[in-house]
């Protein structure tokens, strides 16, 4: 079974899965906002799940950040259309700042860096990762 990850965001949001074995973080193709349940219900009814990581933003303080409003109703919606796939928040603070790091110590061009979506690519994966590593 596998692991889903993602990066939330208003417009588009980065996803990353695991490979059956849960060894490995890969990143999948950004997914529009608006499309992201579409997607993950797709998803899920060809392969199998065993839960679903999701990026808990948060401010230096601890606090929640203010992006929390926009993922509090998704997370509602996505319990109503996968009810039996739980559903795990995992700090997400300094993963755009460790993708964009990663990105230069990898090498990337600067037109790469600043493609849309290549962050949030990276960062879902970061947030899957930590979560792998974690357990």
């Amino acid at each position: 079974m596998r692991i889903i990850a993602i990066d939330y965001g208003r417009r588009r949001c980065g996803v990353a899965v695991t490979d059956p074995l849960k060894i490995s973080a890969n990143p999948l193709p950004v997914v529009r906002t608006c499309d992201l349940l579409a997607f993950l219900t797709e998803y899920c009814s060809r392969e199998q799940v065993e839960r679903i990581i999701v990026g808990e933003p948060r401010q230096m303080n601890g606090e929640p950040s203010e992006s929390m409003r926009y993922i509090r109703p998704f997370l509602g919606q996505l319990k109503k259309v996968l009810p039996d796939i739980p559903v795990e928040m995992v700090d997400e603070r300094f993963t755009s700042v460790m993708a964009h790091r990663d990105m230069l110590t990898a090498g990337f061009k600067k037109t790469d860096r600043q493609r849309k979506g290549l962050a949030d690519e990276m960062s879902a994966t970061i947030i899957l990762t930590t979560w792998l590593e974690s357990h």
